[in-house]
């Protein structure tokens, strides 16, 4: 944890007079941006980094200070998503440009009829998001969903939300993934033995809500549209579309090779030449680039005649990302400002000593953090050091730990997840539906993982195990 830049007293923490209620002080910002983007309709990116400034003064942080943790935040942000995000939509615009996605979503059809379609969402992101990140899966399913949401003439949302949930669960519950393999570390625990108990508990309670909740008045009510520019408005014939072998190769390819990296970092160790390579071609955008270079070569005789034209269909797949990046960029300047304004430390300290379960402390922790936070990874590296203490007399398995940390930090995802505001410009929503549709899923998912871990932790006990 980075530390505060201003208001620290001798002893390293920030003074009390700078950490009045900071909770009220996310609140407050919280609203304030409502406000700026629903009432006076100011532009998702101005609204964020002016509220960022706000809560930057509020708690502390010096003026000549502030522009350098916002510029931060951003960097931390892009960093980790621009590559991924516009790699991944470049790939997804030559695939439908070329009419390779339409074939995909027309055999998915095939397979399991429109009633069907939304088991084949969840099944195909659960798949894929066990050892892909939540962007990266995103960015390679979403044009399958835009193109079956075109054929069928369904709700976006009631194609794209069970995807979105599967995805959201698979990230946030289990290791692979940063959050979960962290707090691993921290406890101790096997990080197969997480992984394999985990899928009980993240299977059912994602498919649960996956394909409930597109079904709630609330969301059937919001019709959005599929914005502009990320997916080909064309219908192809039979003959014009590539066939399903490549179609299905290309989109399958940095899955492949993700998961190839995921697994044989888990399963290998040591220090060698192939690992690096696989390491390296692994990674998520070195996966994308190779899978964009080969779907060019695959598909782009079927765009245009020359590169040229090829490289026009990923230019207007780049424009169209252009907002979506920055909005998430000010995402994570927000973000940014209350971590540097020290409300994680002030949380820390102010649950330190409660006499409660640690399962539902650690759980309650990440919660409470991603509240004030928006940042998962941040939520639960917080909360696994806060109950690191309990977990050595308190007899309860390290991975039903690391599962109950992983569970909590799901909760509550709002505007100053970073996540979120890439779910609302790809679902093309307004902040306020963004807010009915995310933010009540994911704090479900939550509660209904904390119970799946309590009834683990006794059924653990039970078997002597």
């Amino acid at each position: 944890m980075r530390t505060p830049f201003v208001g620290v007293n001798v002893s390293g923490r920030r003074s009390k007079e700078n950490r009045t209620m900071p909770l009220v002080v996310v609140g407050i910002s919280v609203l304030v941006l409502l406000v700026l983007m629903t009432k006076l309709r100011l532009n998702g990116f101005a609204a964020l980094l002016l509220v960022a400034v706000g809560v930057g003064l509020v708690q502390g942080i010096g003026l000549e200070k502030i522009p350098d943790v916002l510029a931060e935040g951003i960097g931390d942000q892009i960093g980790d998503t621009m590559l991924t995000i516009g790699l991944g939509a470049m790939v997804g615009r030559v695939m439908g440009d070329s009419g390779a996605a339409q074939r995909i979503a027309g055999r998915l059809l095939d397979l399991c009829g429109p009633r069907w379609v939304q088991v084949a969402m969840v099944l195909t992101a659960m798949l894929i998001g066990v050892t892909m990140f939540y962007e990266v899966a995103f960015v390679i399913i979403v044009p399958i969903a835009f193109t079956l949401v075109r054929v069928t003439r369904s709700n976006l949302l009631w194609v794209g939300l069970p995807m979105s949930i599967a995805l959201s669960t698979m990230h946030s519950f289990l290791p692979p993934h940063p959050g979960p393999t962290a707090v691993a570390a921290t406890f101790h625990a096997s990080v197969g033995l997480t992984l394999f108990y985990g899928l009980f508990i993240a299977v059912p309670a994602g498919a649960l809500i996956a394909l409930l909740w597109p079904r709630l008045p609330f969301v059937r009510a919001m019709n959005p549209a599929i914005p502009k520019g990320l997916v080909s408005e064309r219908v192809f014939d039979d003959d014009e579309m590539p066939g399903m072998g490549w179609s299905l190769s290309v989109a399958l390819l940095p899955v492949v090779l993700i998961a190839g990296a995921a697994v044989t970092d888990l399963a290998a160790s040591g220090d060698s030449g192939l690992l690096h390579f696989v390491a390296f071609i692994g990674s998520a955008p070195i996966a994308l680039l190779l899978t964009l270079l080969v779907a060019i070569w695959a598909f782009g005789p079927r765009i245009g005649r020359s590169l040229a034209e090829v490289s026009a269909s990923c230019k207007e797949a780049a424009q169209a990302m252009a907002m979506i990046l920055l909005v998430i960029g000010a995402g994570g300047a927000f973000k940014n400002v209350l971590v540097e304004g020290g409300i994680s430390d002030y949380i820390k300290d102010a649950t330190d000593g409660w006499s409660i379960s640690p399962i539902l402390l650690a759980w309650l922790i990440a919660a409470i953090l991603r509240v004030a936070l928006g940042s998962a990874t941040v939520a639960v590296v917080t909360a696994s050091g806060v109950a690191l203490p309990l977990l050595a007399g308190s007899g309860v398995h390290p991975e039903v730990m690391v599962l109950a940390v992983s569970c909590g930090s799901i909760a509550f995802s709002h505007v100053n997840d970073p996540g979120f505001w890439m779910f609302k410009e790809y679902f093309n929503l307004s902040v306020l539906d963004a807010i009915k549709a995310r933010t009540t899923y994911t704090t479900v998912l939550a509660v209904l993982g904390l119970g799946g871990v309590l009834v683990l932790e006794q059924v653990l006990d039970a078997l002597n195990i």
